[in-house]
């Protein structure tokens, strides 16, 4: 079984620090707000690298944190007149329901910032004592980056890329501009806690470090995130930990891809952001995760106006599959057992659901022939699908279900019928102008229209 490693950037085969025994942690969501794609993108794939180690045999466990106290946190919190631990208390619920309706499984540990600030301030203390780290005057605490000689490997970014990357903030009071903060001194009306510094927080780069040291140990077999977090998160997390250790902090570097919306990076601030629940209303679990898992994990995933459209289509017709076979009544627990071996070497090769997808489409082919040829080794592969794919989160639907919902999303509308026919009549007559003006009428009712060699075809925005 082979993983890709961001920090050898290359693909290594997977050997754990301790046996059969796996320590994991991923970066989790900091509830500012509501949870997006991105956030379900994130927590999807780690929940599925989790399960397959485990499909292999392996002992995970796995860490998750929550980062529940930071600025804008404070920020929106305060907007809102409300308490920020409560705030970020609430969001933290709305998102385990958002994630428990995506079928993620919680993780072994759910850690949370605030839960941790005596364990954190242990750790700052300790890097303080070693040199590494230093008290500014107004109770600041600074992580010295020229203290640490190998600062830079995960990203390998030179000096001068790195500063330009990070935050300057209370300038005056860092040694050099690429140090970090640990502990931050709180502001007029700002939550704090007191620690020998004076009262203060953690900064953002020292909780996840502190988690994995007092809940995981001193070394951990994988450590996950998005890619934009390698610099200067997982770089500072790096830092932190070996400084204080002298040990690798984690053997393999995981990092799944970015999210654009139709090309353009997706970012709150550009606001082109997806809500998971409006996602999870408009198709579902299973119809979200296809279009997702269509992707390698490590490229990034390009929101396409249609992609879930397509991607419930796909799913509609491997459901009416599935139906056709259950109404053979057949009673047989066989397993075509090399629908389940493809799928482990697709995954073994770094986690590949790209090719564990694309597969099903040869496998759903051969139903549809076996079912035309009355052959009841059908059954043996609809077993088959159910049980392996379950691991990726598809086909735990029941399937008369699954097709009376998603048929009636794919209805369309007679208004969306009557001018796509008006549209094909005038392609027929050249007439492009009208043509255009119904292909942007149809677009305006949620509706894209493309030529075929039927005629026409029809998805929904």
């Amino acid at each position: 079984m082979k993983i890709y490693n961001s920090l050898t950037r290359k693909k290594e085969e997977f050997v754990p620090l301790e046996d059969k025994n796996v320590k994991m942690y991923a970066c989790g969501i900091t509830v500012s707000a509501d949870a997006h794609i991105g956030h379900a993108v994130q927590a999807i794939i780690f929940d599925i690298i989790r399960k397959y180690l485990e499909k292999r045999g392996y002992n995970v466990t796995y860490a998750r944190n929550y980062t529940d106290v930071d600025d804008k946190i404070i920020l929106n919190a305060n907007k809102l007149g409300v308490d920020p631990i409560e705030f970020a208390k609430q969001n933290i619920v709305k998102v385990e329901k958002l994630m428990a309706e995506l079928k993620v499984t919680p993780p072994t540990m759910n850690l949370k910032a605030t839960e941790n600030i005596d364990n954190i301030i242990e750790f700052i203390s300790k890097l303080i004592e070693k040199g590494y780290a230093y008290v500014a005057p107004e109770g600041d605490v600074y992580f010295s980056v020229e203290k640490d000689k190998s600062y830079g490997k995960l990203s390998n970014r030179n000096p001068d890329d790195m500063i330009s990357s990070v935050r300057i903030e209370n300038e005056e009071n860092k040694r050099s501009p690429l140090d970090f903060a640990l502990w931050k001194s709180a502001k007029p009306n700002e939550i704090y806690w007191n620690s020998p510094w004076g009262k203060g927080r953690p900064g953002w780069h020292i909780e996840c470090s502190a988690m994995n040291y007092y809940h995981l140990g001193e070394q951990i077999d994988i450590h996950g995130g998005g890619r934009d977090l390698i610099f200067p998160h997982h770089e500072n997390e790096i830092a932190q930990t070996e400084c204080l250790t002298g040990k690798p902090f984690a053997k393999y570097w995981v990092h799944n891809g970015l999210l654009k919306l139709n090309g353009q990076k997706m970012s709150k601030s550009l606001g082109n952001v997806i809500s998971i629940q409006e996602l999870l209303e408009k198709y579902g679990a299973e119809v979200i995760r296809f279009g997702i898992l269509q992707t390698n994990y490590k490229n990034d995933i390009n929101i396409t106006d249609n992609l879930f459209s397509e991607a419930e289509k796909h799913m509609l017709d491997f459901y009416k599959v599935l139906a056709e076979v259950e109404k053979l009544n057949i009673n047989s627990s066989k397993l075509n057992s090399v629908i389940d071996e493809e799928f482990n070497q697709s995954m073994d090769d770094d986690f590949n659901t790209a090719k564990a997808l694309a597969n099903l489409f040869g496998y759903f082919k051969t139903m549809k022939l076996k079912l035309a040829q009355k052959d009841d080794s059908v059954v043996e592969d609809y077993n088959a699908i159910k049980k392996t794919y379950s691991l990726l989160g598809l086909f735990t639907e029941d399937a008369k279900s699954f097709i009376e919902k998603h048929s009636l999303v794919q209805a369309i509308p007679a208004e969306v019928l009557e001018l796509a026919n008006k549209r094909l009549q005038a392609r027929k007559e050249k007439n492009f102008a009208l043509s255009d003006a119904l292909r942007e009428q149809i677009k305006t009712l949620g509706y894209e229209i493309k030529d075929s060699k039927e005629g026409f075809e029809l998805n929904k925005l």
